[in-house]
């Protein structure tokens, strides 16, 4: 339904698929409406309550959290592969924006590296901050399903940028060729959910966050909201192919009412469990947060990549934003500012299609590393 739906509000409005469907990547066929203050101040004021619910908890309603006795901390040297990974990283980094001709064209080459030296990277820090304990060193096979699973999922939100017309698109699609395009983009998307959630472990060891998020309101809905909620999901899918520019938006919320009621009525955790059952944010919180730090990284990398070219194209993956009524105030990257709020949801999205995969083929869908009572919920099914 989350492929159907999409194209049958297109159908119904157009009698065929939008203009530049199946493009891949993406390219901007058409222009978007110009900006409308109307629709900027309702962004603003909607992201502005998202911003202040994670800064202020306690206005919504959030208690002190409870003392936790914490393990003792153990002086831990950085792993193995920290160093290497840095190198990496630094390395790639360099050559994507160096202008170095004399290496030409491996800056073609550089986002995989880069970022899957950034998750190292992350990893390390956690392996240090963690009395040694990390994705990759307790979980490896986690991390190699959350790349394949990544991967796949990322074609999700291509296809369905299809039918907003193109929020986002790749002016540097005749570096490869068609094929090389695909193979390519295919292995870069592995490196989204690792990074994602490699932010998060993160956050989860800094005492700041800690309980920040645990103690606030129960939110439980009954089976009659939950179809409710399932039947917006489904409908906004729908109405974002016949309304593309109105619900822009819709691509990156409709997944939430489209798959939470579903797993929730078929006994499958999410992140939104805890929120019903003990009043915990603390899931859809840092994840949010950690998609939000991310994101920053993604944006500033993307945009030196052209930005040091002056134009010239060297990055296939460099991607430009075409946002309607709101594609103002861009500070260092192509995304306009409101743009960023986006990261917040669309880290828990990617949560609930780690686990909607994960439950669908049958592996622990658990990400958590050192907490067994996390642990034990996270694998209820």
């Amino acid at each position: 339904m989350v492929l159907a739906l999409p194209m049958i509000g297109s159908y119904l409005k157009l009698g065929h698929m939008p203009d530049g469907y199946g493009l891949f990547p993406a390219q901007k066929v058409d222009s978007d409406p110009g900006f409308n203050l109307y629709v900027f101040i309702a962004f603003c004021v909607v992201e502005a309550i998202v911003y202040a619910f994670l800064v202020f908890p306690k206005l919504f309603g959030f208690k002190k959290p409870d003392v936790v006795n914490e393990e003792p901390k153990r002086i831990t040297r950085y792993p193995p592969w920290f160093v290497p990974a840095l190198i990496v990283m630094l390395v790639s980094w360099g050559v994507m924006w160096g202008r170095i001709k004399v290496i030409y064209p491996l800056e073609h080459y550089t986002f995989v590296p880069l970022w899957w030296g950034a998750i190292l990277v992350l990893d390390g820090i956690v392996y240090k901050r963690n009395n040694g304990v990390s994705l990759l060193s307790s979980k490896p096979n986690t991390m190699k399903l959350m790349a394949v699973t990544s991967a796949f999922s990322w074609f999700v939100f291509e296809f369905l940028n299809f039918f907003v017309l193109e929020n986002w698109y790749y002016p540097n699609n005749e570096i490869l060729t068609n094929f090389g395009n695909i193979s390519w983009q295919l292995v870069s998307y592995t490196t989204v959910l690792p990074a994602i959630f490699e932010w998060y472990l993160l956050l989860k060891t800094i005492k700041f966050f800690k309980g920040r998020y645990t103690n606030g309101p129960k939110i439980k809905f009954s089976a009659t909201w939950q179809y409710i909620f399932l039947f917006l999901g489904l409908s906004l899918m729908l109405l974002m192919g016949y309304f593309p520019y109105p619900l822009f938006w819709v691509l990156w919320i409709c997944l939430l009412p489209g798959f939470v009621p579903a797993m929730a009525m078929a006994g499958i955790w999410t992140p939104f469990t805890p929120v019903s059952t003990k009043g915990d944010w603390s899931f859809v919180a840092l994840i949010g947060i950690a998609t939000l730090c991310n994101g920053f990284f993604w944006e500033f990398w993307n945009f030196g990549s052209n930005w040091f070219y002056l134009n010239e194209p060297t990055n296939p993956n460099y991607w430009k934003y075409s946002v309607p009524y709101v594609d103002v105030i861009h500070i260092f990257s192509q995304m306009p500012i409101l743009g960023y709020c986006g990261y917040i949801l669309f880290g828990i999205v990617c949560w609930i299609l780690w686990l909607v995969v994960a439950n669908i083929a049958g592996f622990d869908p658990s990400v958590t590393i050192n907490d067994k009572h996390e642990k034990t919920e996270q694998g209820t099914k």
